[in-house]
């Protein structure tokens, strides 16, 4: 499969999947969502969730061909975290 061509600059994409998710996701999630992916078209708004990212992505290409997707971690600011918290001494 050929790879689709973003739409949007990385700035602008980022904001369309925020507006989205804060505007029309957050306000229906239910309590048990926190730490859940939510896979969002930006295109559409049309959107899964999934404790998996790749089952949310999937299953939103399947309904949404040509999604231009963006994932967010309910709850957080980070989809992943890298370094796994750990901090460097300074003596």
């Amino acid at each position: 499969m050929a790879a689709k061509e973003p739409k949007y600059g990385k700035e602008e994409f980022a904001r369309l999947g925020e507006q989205i998710y804060e505007r029309d996701i957050y306000p229906v999630l239910q309590p048990d969502s926190k730490g859940k992916i939510v896979a969002i078209d930006i295109i559409t708004g049309a959107w899964e969730i999934d404790a998996s990212e790749i089952a949310a992505c999937q299953r939103l290409e399947e309904r949404q061909k040509e999604a231009q997707v963006w994932i967010k971690r309910v709850g957080y600011n980070y989809v992943r975290k890298f370094g796994a918290g750990r901090t460097k001494q300074i003596a």
